[in-house]
């Protein structure tokens, strides 16, 4: 079974704290998510490998360490995953990034993808699925059914706030990919919102409703 990374950072909790406010505006509803993003990038991306390569300072030569894999690909789950890629980018400014268009029934509230676009030779590199709400968890597994069945392997999931339901599911469906989250959170409402949840995340994100 994948592992479940509760990120209990205090400046994490206090960003997403302020999110959660009502009264926070977009602007700065996106200015936290960037900020939470590029936080909670030290953690998802904690166990890369590493390989020792010689480096000529400017004093002396020395053996240093690198990253064995520099082919990442950062993959939002459309609209509100957007907001957390300029935070990724900004702690790896090397990375791709790809994009899963999907969005959900009113009335099924089930997943459907519109969108799918990635990088050549995206099975080679380390996926990094993103989207700030993990409720039902339907559109979390159809966007890792997608990639796996293009060949994706090295997979992990970065979420900002979980529902326990939408865990089990990407879970149960995935039991290879491990999670990243911020929170988790009550569970969800009878629309399938996260309670308490932070709204809409893509409406705050963009000014919609």
């Amino acid at each position: 079974m994948s592992e479940v990374h509760v990120l209990s950072h205090p400046l994490i909790a206090d960003k997403l704290t302020r999110m959660r406010r009502e009264t926070t505006s977009s602007q700065d509803f996106r200015q936290l998510l960037r900020e939470i993003s590029l936080l909670m990038g030290y953690e998802v991306t904690r166990d890369f490998a590493t390989k020792i390569v010689s480096v000529k300072t400017p004093v002396s030569e020395g053996e240093f360490p690198e990253l064995s894999q520099r082919f990442i690909t950062i993959a939002p789950i459309l609209r509100a995953g957007i907001g957390m890629v300029d935070g990724l980018l900004e702690l790896m400014p090397f990375a791709h990034v790809g994009h899963i268009g999907m969005y959900r029934d009113e009335e099924t509230h089930q997943p459907v993808e519109y969108y799918y676009k990635m990088p050549d030779h995206v099975e080679d590199s380390v996926i990094i699925v993103v989207d700030p709400m993990l409720a039902t968890g339907g559109s979390a597994v159809d966007a890792l059914n997608s990639l796996k069945a293009r060949g994706c392997t090295n997979i992990r999931l970065m979420n900002l706030v979980a529902a326990p339901e939408g865990i089990r599911v990407v879970q149960q469906a995935h039991p290879d990919v491990d999670i990243y989250v911020a929170a988790v959170d009550a569970g969800l409402t009878e629309k399938a919102y996260i309670t308490p949840g932070l709204g809409d995340a893509g409406d705050r994100i963009f000014g919609t409703k």
